[in-house]
Parts: structure tokens; C-alpha cells; sequence
């Protein structure tokens, strides 16, 4: 007797914007968030700004080379502390001018003295756990998370296998892109290669094999892992230097929620990462890293090459998509689910639904 098929997730986990403040408080605020790279923040006092899960954040380099995360807020009345990028010695508040340490702790506020039982030291910045990711820095607003090897099981060692020079690279370009539907549906998008050959002619035609093409969820954790083949060389887009190991392949890991590690044949990395701005929008960033963020004409082109092409092609069909979720004609058909997987199967669409529905629904 044949199992009962898998139907796709009811229109009300993408549209609602219930689910979406659920997800705000709870999901997008427990769970690992790329905020940026170390290569950004070298040097003492250096900072970024950013934000996540509706919070504003910043990522500072301090004099003892740790990099901290702190929330964005002053400890007096609440004014934000800093914006954009920049380098400072300590951190000022525009307002009054309460001044931190690049650990957190409060150095100075201007007339406190005068104030009986005011305690300089009880007072600090606001800290998020923060980890360097192979060189990637991600936040978590929960302070009482696992930390991001357990979440993500061996993806770690995998990347610097597949990337060996992982330890030396800056960003080169990012690439922002704005997408007119919720963040579930361009994170489905981009962890299914279904829908590839008919909508992705360069990507499936001069950088992967389709043929090859496969995702797999973890057995632990919560990554999925996307594998293929390079095209035939003479097909590719861009060279590649087939001497160095898994130069021949690509490589994917889909780190839940919203980041995703590339490694394009000849070990080009570049990344993926989603930020939601409301229920109905979010934005892309695609990043692309060289060694010490050095200029490549290969590089570039690469960028270029994605956006005009797979990143535009995308943004049509999750738009597309996001229409037909709120059209009441609607049903939720079923998953084409191989046994074999392979690259026209969607089990990896039935694990990120499933984790988006433990989400909503415990």
C-alpha cells in the first residue's frame, strides 16, 4: 500500500502576518544569523552596524582582538550608539555622551559623580553570542543556544576541505537583492534544483551538470547539503584550475534559516543570506570573497554573471509565487518525492517545511 503523499505547506505560514511576528520573537530569534566577516572589523575599534530579527545591532573588534556583539543601544535612555562602519577608540553615545569600553563596560557619564550610589561598573552594553565561522561572524539573540557545531554538524571541516584557503578571505562584492515575497518562499527556492534546467539556462548549462544534481537533508543537525558536477570544461563560463582537489565539483550547505555556503567549481566561494524586512518582503545578499578581498576579473564577471542572470531569474518565479500563495484558487499539491532523490525530487523541500512548521507550531 502506498504511503500518503507529502502536501506543501498551507498558504497561512507564508502570508499571515501572525506567523510572521511569531517567527520574529521566536525562530529568527533563536537560530544562528550571518552578520558579516571578521575581515570587515580588522583592526582595534572597528565596527559594523547591522540587523536581525528587527533588532539593531553592532559586531567591534577591541583592543584584545575579540570580536564582540552588542546590541545597539545605550544603557542611559535607549539612543542607538552607532551606525554604518567606522573605527573608534571608545564607544560614545550621541546623546549624552555615555561612553563605553570596547568590551561593553561603562568608562564615563558626564556628571554621574554628583549622583549618590551610581555604580560605573554595574552598568555594561548589551552582549549577543557571537562566533567566527571559519572567518564568517554569526550572531545568535539567544544566550543560551548550542553553538553553531552543533547546529551544523561537520560543516565546518567540509568547508575548509572544499575551500582551502578559506582562512584568508575577505569579501570582494556583495551583491543586494529585493525580493517582493516572504523569506520562506526565496529560501525554498534556492534549496530545490527542480525547477533548474527549465529556468536557469546558464547556471544548468555552463557551471553544473543538472543530471548530477542532488540535495540532501542531514541526518543531524539542521543543514542540507547540495552536490554536483562541474559542466564539460568546454562548457563552462569562467576557467578553472583543475588541479586542486573537489576543483571539479560543487558544492552547497544550506545552514537553517537563511544562510547558504557556495563553493562554485574551482573552489570559488560565495554565500547567500537572507534578511527579512516584513511578511511580504526580504533581501538577498550574495556575497563573492577572494584572498584578502584582492580584485579578480574572474571573480567579477562570476558576480555579474549571477546576478543578471540565476539571481534575476529567481526573482521572478518567488514573486511569482508569493501572488499565487494569496490567490484563494490555491490548494497545496503534493511533493514529487524520488525514493532515488536526485535533482526532480523535493525532499529537501519536505525537510525545510517541516522545520518551518516545528517553527510555528512547536
Amino acid at each position: 500500500m502506498n504511503a500518503p503523499l507529502v502536501r506543501s505547506l498551507e498558504a497561512r505560514y507564508y502570508t499571515d502576518p501572525a506567523i510572521f511576528a511569531q517567527e520574529i520573537a521566536g525562530l529568527l530569534s533563536r537560530t544562528w544569523q550571518l552578520a558579516g566577516h571578521r575581515a570587515q572589523i580588522p583592526n582595534a575599534g572597528d565596527y559594523f552596524a547591522f540587523e536581525i530579527a528587527g533588532q539593531n545591532l553592532f559586531c567591534i573588534r577591541g583592543q584584545d582582538d575579540v570580536i564582540r556583539c552588542f546590541y545597539n543601544v545605550c544603557q542611559h535612555r535607549a539612543h542607538e550608539l552607532v551606525s554604518g562602519t567606522g573605527n573608534t577608540r571608545v564607544v560614545v553615545c550621541p546623546y549624552h555622551a555615555w561612553t563605553y569600553e570596547l568590551t561593553g563596560g561603562l568608562r564615563a557619564a558626564p556628571n554621574s559623580k554628583s549622583v549618590p550610589g551610581f555604580d560605573r561598573s554595574a552598568i555594561c552594553l548589551t552582549e549577543a553570542r557571537c562566533e567566527d565561522f571559519n572567518g564568517f561572524l554569526f550572531v545568535n539573540l539567544d544566550p543560551h543556544t548550542a553553538p553553531m557545531d552543533e547546529w551544523f554538524p561537520g560543516v565546518r571541516e567540509e568547508l575548509a576541505e572544499y575551500v582551502p584557503n578559506i582562512d584568508l578571505l575577505a569579501p570582494l562584492e556583495w551583491v543586494e537583492i529585493p525580493e517582493n515575497c516572504n523569506w520562506k518562499v526565496s529560501v525554498e527556492n534556492y534549496s530545490e534544483c527542480y525547477h533548474c534546467s527549465l529556468n536557469h539556462p546558464t547556471f544548468a548549462e555552463g557551471v553544473v551538470k543538472p543530471e548530477t544534481y542532488d540535495i540532501q537533508p542531514s541526518d543531524k543537525g539542521y543543514v542540507l547539503r547540495h552536490t554536483t558536477e562541474c559542466q564539460n570544461l568546454e562548457n563552462m563560463t569562467y576557467p578553472i584550475d583543475m588541479s586542486v582537489e573537489h576543483a571539479g565539483e560543487y558544492r552547497s550547505w544550506f545552514l537553517w534559516p537563511m544562510v547558504s555556503f557556495q563553493c562554485y567549481p574551482g573552489n570559488v566561494l560565495n554565500t547567500y543570506h537572507w534578511r527579512v524586512r516584513d511578511v511580504d518582503h526580504c533581501t538577498v545578499y550574495r556575497g563573492w570573497y577572494t584572498e584578502g578581498g584582492a580584485e579578480s576579473d574572474v571573480i567579477r564577471a562570476l558576480a555579474v554573471q549571477d546576478r543578471k542572470t540565476t539571481v534575476e531569474e529567481d526573482i521572478h518565479l518567488v514573486e511569482s509565487v508569493y501572488r499565487g500563495l494569496k490567490s484563494r484558487g490555491y490548494r497545496p499539491g503534493p511533493l514529487v518525492l524520488d525514493p532515488g532523490c536526485g535533482v526532480n525530487s523535493e525532499h529537501s523541500i519536505e525537510r525545510l517545511q517541516a522545520w518551518m512548521k516545528e517553527a510555528v507550531d512547536g
